[in-house]
């Protein structure tokens, strides 16, 4: 579901320094996954608060054409735990963590943290959802968002929406918050639902991903987590169009709400078993 996206103009190219700080040891299963497309300066911020936090950590960079790739691939070349994953072309948030997570499994992890590039996302908080993965490598640990009270009221009250047919779709599962995209995924089940079909590929990824993770069977944590909206004069960029993503959204709930109906057999089943 291709979708124009409106080009920002160029950042400087190359990134600030990094600041000296103690180096975390380098988890050989769960990486910091970060799809970025146009993030403007914000997103080498973002890469040194995560590398603060975690490593390894990994970026999509998801045909930027603000000239962020540049900049990244600098940091890279000073920092062996940062890799810069380039893809050429805009194909949208879940077609980036796609690429990232094929990636991975290739290299061998198991299990991937992501977030986004635009610093909404809490980067001293990933010590926390990591340990619950490791704690529970089963499931996909949600981040449930606590919203400061500047937090744009319509994105705060709009999501609810969703967080409803979410609920609905997975028969009352614990999903804490369908949208926010800050959560730790187990790679395989999450690779083989995406190879599997053609949607999640966009703005759709996040609410998608965790309703049919949810049909798949892994189990749901939650996990409080603050949501940042920088304003424009911090650096803040959002690429969320109103009328354009509700639509991809509506949509998607309504392809969910059929595929509900058609699992509603097997879901009331599993539950009863479980409910034994």
């Amino acid at each position: 579901m291709p979708c124009r996206r409106r080009r920002l103009p160029a950042v400087p190219v190359t990134a600030p320094p990094e600041a000296a700080a103690a180096e975390p040891a380098a988890s050989t299963s769960h990486l910091v996954l970060i799809p970025s497309y146009n993030p403007g300066a914000a997103v080498y911020a973002t890469l040194r608060a995560a590398r603060a936090q975690w490593a390894p950590v990994w970026v999509v960079v998801d045909g930027s054409t603000d000239g962020s790739a540049q900049g990244l691939q600098e940091m890279a070349a000073r920092d062996p735990l940062l890799r810069v994953l380039l893809l050429p072309v805009n194909g949208g948030k879940g077609a980036a963590v796609l690429h990232g997570l094929e990636a991975a499994a290739a290299a061998g992890y198991t299990h991937v943290l992501t977030m986004d590039s635009d610093g909404q996302h809490p980067a001293e908080r990933i010590g926390a959802f990591m340990a619950a993965s490791q704690a529970r490598p089963d499931a996909m640990i949600l981040g449930k968002p606590v919203f400061a009270a500047d937090a744009p009221r319509l994105r705060v009250q709009g999501r609810k929406i969703s967080n409803a047919w979410a609920r609905l779709e997975t028969l009352g599962a614990d999903i804490g918050d369908s949208l926010y995209g800050f959560r730790v995924y187990p790679i395989a089940p999450l690779r083989a639902l995406m190879r599997h079909q053609r949607w999640m590929r966009r703005f759709d990824f996040d609410p998608e991903a965790a309703v049919r993770l949810c049909w798949a069977g892994v189990p749901v944590r939650n996990l409080p987590a603050p949501v940042r909206y920088p304003s424009a004069d911090a650096g803040g960029v959002s690429h969320f169009r109103y009328l354009r993503d509700n639509i991809l959204l509506s949509w998607m709930h309504t392809r969910l709400l059929l595929g509900f109906l058609l699992r509603l057999p097997w879901l009331l089943w599993r539950r009863i078993r479980r409910g034994r």
